[in-house]
């Protein structure tokens, strides 16, 4: 639903716990119980109708007759009764609850087992009061800070700064246990259950600005709802580290598909992919939740994948560096000036490269010469320092030693204190200088793995593709005609020539493919295309063509062709009876000697939608199994990414005497295909198998397009697929595309204007933009006195999700016409320093009723129209979004906001204290 009443579940005044008992090991009985020892200020009202107190507390025999609503309320009663006690709790007001009962998947009239079931029953109670539920079937939930424990856990949580979210109840408790012996607090602890209301996507959109909340961790067994966890994921990521274990990587069974890229596409590498794609970060097990949420805390900015080692013991420092390169991190290749310092001051037996072994015998004097060279090495982007105890000098000594320098270090450093007592108050030392400190060589290496993953996560985080290509103009018509044709004729499956026309329309380049009824026309279209010639047999029920003997490659003459296809019609015949044959598909052979053979393909994934797939190809495709996945759409650095996490992707680079590819045109082709499925919503599958690349380009040999329907292709990215052909096609991706469309010219008082959405890359100009405001227009803006911005928050305004979020600037434009932009500057502005003047934005929340507006327009710009070009834009923008109503605050004294707000039909009320006015315009027509 979103986050709305998530206050009154997570931070109530008053509980009430409806079937509160005293008979031991009940349900009801525990969970008082907690909620007393908790520490909970606020009132606790035990609902009981047979008993007149409850732990010693008054109890209530019914909702109705309680004091007041209360806030929250926790229902530990039979499944049977619950939709009428969330009726009752709505009907008083309350507007949050904690359902711990399990069995809701019970019908709910026995009598009519095909009926909803009392879960549904529930929901629909709660949906007229808008009454927020957590759970059914879970443990409950925990806000240490607040002394709330409206569990049924064994054991209470500690205040801290993580949050825990879990699908999983026994591993709730089970986690509870093992954070509170290693002394690790939460700002809040949520057991979700099986999410009936309350999902992972509500919980990261409210803590993701949480200001208690320093890192979010979550184990998580299925998502649904992808837009709408997708659009939490990425708003909260931008905040704060989001970190996750999910069950299930195994793959759930091998299922039928008519393309290759459909059988490849498992659900966990698709998952991976949005993880990726998201800015978070997914981990192996639950201690490397705790593990990568101290890393990131505590590690300087992170700067490269290069990792300098340094040790007192050459065993640890080959375990370290297997770590290193199975985990695919880079040893730092250290300066010649660096290794010569070195040599200096270090025994002759040192290592004299990285690994640094300073040797076992190493005083602390040769620990901190050691530690000064290796941070100032360039190479060196981060520092790992690992030491094993000796009777030379104590570790505690060496520690307290070389910690100033590791904390004025400009890269990431990491410990690894070998042993056990011996180095105890080493690691503490370290530990309390917030350095990061791990037992193990292998620990540690992964540690700095993590934060490299998390890193490159963040990174495209900040890619915003276009909705509309700029580097290729697509020629939708003909597609259009192509996939509408297909569908009036009952096709499933296009033909190869067909789904060739298609790609071609997104200007795929393919091999000329003529299509043919019988052997004499075969001939007719090999001897026009000239021999060598390429036979495929032409049949709707065929996907896989070679598998029933259905290609004959390299035929050298007419005689050679007829022949072919005469063992081709036996072939398939006796392979597969069933199947219509409608004769052959004839090409000129290909021959581009040393080309490598590449699958690019799109599935579509029951839960995020359309993927795009990029590995090795050829027959042998599934047996390689060498791909990568991403969510479309793609620009050049997301399709550069999916490339680089190939096997392939090594030998694509060149090697030997083999040149490389060009990979501008690979890179290419996976933009066109991602552009594809974001505009025609009937794809379902899509193979270019193989796919050949080499130094003059890529060609594609072969293709394959499955059709379905609109409105069955991933319905649970959306809710709603599209209604039409071409009608919102980019609701079924789990990520909404930058904008393009939403860009247009304005010339105001002479001035030229470019309006737009933001992207990330304008951070400088935002940043610019408030720095040359004046303190009382930040004031007006901030409602305080602001002298700068943090880049957190710079980064915040300028990297939207688009979906719930949106901005619009007003750039000066200096005389490049569009028409002029080109190349590197395409989907950039027409002028790249033209400055920014004006900014209104907007934050939706996900129900789409209410959103909250902030404008600012630079001083020099104020009272000659641009504040209202802006807000007419952002008006006519949501109301074709379909959003209900746009409010927002201004100071008293903001008369220019106000006057412009009463002008454009808003109305305006004053606050209680008198400070502020509440501006609010409904812009659905009742």
């Amino acid at each position: 639903m979103s986050i709305r009443n998530l206050d009154q579940l997570l931070s109530p005044a008053s509980v009430a716990v409806i079937g509160a008992s005293d008979r031991a090991q009940s349900l009801g009985a525990t969970v008082m119980q907690n909620l007393l020892a908790g520490g909970f200020k606020g009132p606790v009202w035990p609902v009981n109708p047979k008993r007149e107190q409850v732990a010693g507390q008054r109890a209530y025999a019914n909702v109705a007759s309680l004091p007041q609503a209360p806030d929250l309320a926790l229902v530990c009663t039979p499944a049977a009764t619950v939709p009428g006690l969330i009726t009752a709790l709505g009907e008083r007001g309350t507007r949050a609850a904690v359902v711990l009962t399990a069995g809701m998947s019970a019908p709910a009239d026995p009598g009519s087992p095909g009926g909803p079931s009392l879960r549904q029953a529930m929901l629909d109670a709660a949906r007229p009061h808008l009454l927020r539920i957590l759970g059914p079937n879970c443990v409950g939930l925990l806000v240490p800070g607040i002394g709330l424990n409206a569990s049924f856990a064994h054991s209470a949580a500690r205040p801290g700064q993580l949050a825990f979210v879990s699908q999983s109840g026994a591993l709730t408790t089970a986690l509870l246990d093992w954070a509170k012996s290693r002394d690790i607090g939460f700002s809040h602890f949520v057991s979700l259950g099986d999410c009936a209301d309350v999902d992972f996507g509500d919980m990261l959109d409210y803590l993701g600005s949480d200001p208690g909340t320093r890192a979010i961790l979550m184990y998580i067994e299925s998502v649904t709802a992808a837009r709408k966890f997708m659009s939490a994921a990425r708003a909260a990521a931008r905040n704060k580290p989001v970190l996750l274990v999910k069950a299930g990587r195994a793959p759930a069974g091998a299922k039928a598909a008519a393309s290759h890229t459909g059988a490849l596409a498992g659900s966990d590498i698709v998952f991976d992919a949005a993880v990726r794609r998201a800015g978070m970060l997914r981990v192996a097990t639950l201690a490397d939740l705790f593990t990568a949420a101290e890393t990131l805390a505590r590690a300087k900015p992170f700067r490269g994948d290069e990792l300098a080692i340094m040790t007192n013991g050459g065993g640890a420092a080959v375990l370290a560096a297997d770590a290193l390169a199975l985990g695919g991190g880079k040893m730092a290749a250290l300066s010649a000036e660096s290794l010569q310092a070195m040599d200096a001051f270090l025994p002759d037996t040192w290592s004299k490269a990285n690994p640094v072994d300073i040797i076992g015998d190493a005083p602390i004097e040769r620990y901190v010469q050691t530690l000064s060279v290796l941070l100032k090495d360039p190479s060196a982007q981060a520092l790992l320092f690992m030491h094993a105890p000796t009777a030379i000098v104590p570790s505690a000594d060496i520690a307290r030693a070389v910690v100033p320098m590791m904390q004025a270090a400009r890269q990431p450093v990491l410990g690894c204190w070998l042993g056990g007592d011996a180095v105890a108050e080493a690691r503490r030392i370290f530990v309390d200088a917030g350095i990061p400190s791990h037992d193990t060589p292998e620990q540690a290496v992964a540690a700095f793995l993590q934060l490299a993953d998390f890193h490159c996560h963040q990174a495209l985080l900040t890619q915003t593709p276009d909705s509309v290509p700029r580097e290729f103009t697509p020629d939708r018509a003909a597609a259009r005609r192509i996939i509408d044709d297909a569908l009036a004729d009952g096709q499933s499956l296009l033909s190869e020539s067909q789904a060739k026309n298609l790609l071609a329309a997104y200007g795929v380049p393919v091999v000329a493919t003529h299509v043919v009824s019988n052997v004499d026309a075969a001939d007719k279209a090999a001897r026009q295309l000239g021999f060598p010639a390429v036979l495929k047999i032409l049949s709707p029920d065929i996907s896989h063509k070679s598998d029933v003997g259905g290609v004959a490659l390299n035929l050298p003459s007419s005689k050679a062709l007829r022949a072919a296809a005469q063992h081709m019609l036996q072939r398939v015949r006796e392979s597969a009876p069933e199947a219509r044959l409608e004769g052959f598909t004839v090409q000129a052979m290909v021959r581009r000697p040393g080309a490598f053979e590449l699958i690019v393909g799109m599935s579509t994934d029951p839960v995020f939608g359309p993927v795009i797939l990029f590995g090795q190809g050829g027959v042998a495709v599934e047996v390689i199994a060498d791909r990568a996945v991403a969510l479309p759409p793609l620009n050049l650095p997301l399709a550069r990414d999916l490339v680089s996490r190939t096997r392939v992707a090594r030998l694509l680079a060149g090697y030997r005497d083999r040149p490389p590819i060009a990979h501008d045109a690979l890179h290419l082709v996976l933009m066109q295909v991602s552009q594809l499925v974001c505009d025609c919503p009937e794809v379902a599958e899509l193979d270019i198998n193989p796919l050949l690349a080499d130094g003059q380009g890529v060609v594609a040999l072969d293709a394959r397009v499955k059709l379905a329907p609109v409105g069955s292709v991933a319905e649970g990215v959306a809710g709603a697929a599209a209604g039409a052909s071409g009608q919102d096609s980019a609701s079924r991706l789990a990520i909404r595309p930058y904008p393009v469309e939403l860009e247009e010219t304005a010339t105001l008082a002479e001035q030229d204007l470019l309006l737009r959405p933001i992207r990330p890359e304008d951070e400088p100009r935002l940043k610019a933009f408030f720095t040359a405001a004046r303190p009382q227009d930040l004031r007006l803006r901030f409602f305080q006195a602001r002298r700068e911005l943090a880049h957190s928050e710079l980064a915040r305004y300028s990297q939207l999700d688009y979906d719930r979020e949106m901005a619009f600037i007003a750039l000066a434009q200096g005389g490049l016409g569009q028409a002029q932009v080109s190349g590197e500057r395409a989907g950039q502005d027409m002028d790249a320093q033209a400055p920014m003047l004006g900014d209104v934005r907007v934050s939706t929340d996900p129900d789409n009723l209410r959103a909250e507006f902030a404008l600012m327009v630079a001083a020099d710009w104020q009272r000659r129209g641009l504040g209202r070009l802006l807000m007419n834009k952002m008006i006519a923008y949501l109301r074709q979004r379909g959003t209900a109503t746009l409010v927002g605050e201004c100071l008293r004294d903001n008369l220019g906001m106000r006057a412009l707000a009463l002008d454009l039909g808003f109305k305006v009320k004053l606050s209680d204290d008198g400070r502020s006015m509440a501006l609010t315009l409904a812009l659905l027509a009742s």
